[in-house]
């Protein structure tokens, strides 16, 4: 989808295990998805100054969801 939100991300990878947390108070707009059972992580960068998430992002995620078959 063209129109994915930050939002809708968190959603998502909350619904698959993972959980957000920031990186620091240095980190700026990047976030870290932790999946504990598994001990997967996922980092990215917070979409701005809109929060639609990029489509190169879109597919990195995919592809890091279905390396680890969830």
């Amino acid at each position: 989808p063209k129109d994915f939100t930050y939002n809708e991300l968190k959603t998502l990878l909350s619904g698959l295990g993972y959980e957000e947390s920031n990186l620091g108070k240095t980190s700026g707009s990047r976030v870290l998805f932790f999946n504990k059972i598994i001990k997967h992580e996922i980092k990215i960068h917070k979409p701005h100054p809109s929060n639609i998430i990029k489509s190169y992002l879109i597919k990195f995620l995919i592809d890091q969801i279905k390396e680890k078959a969830l």
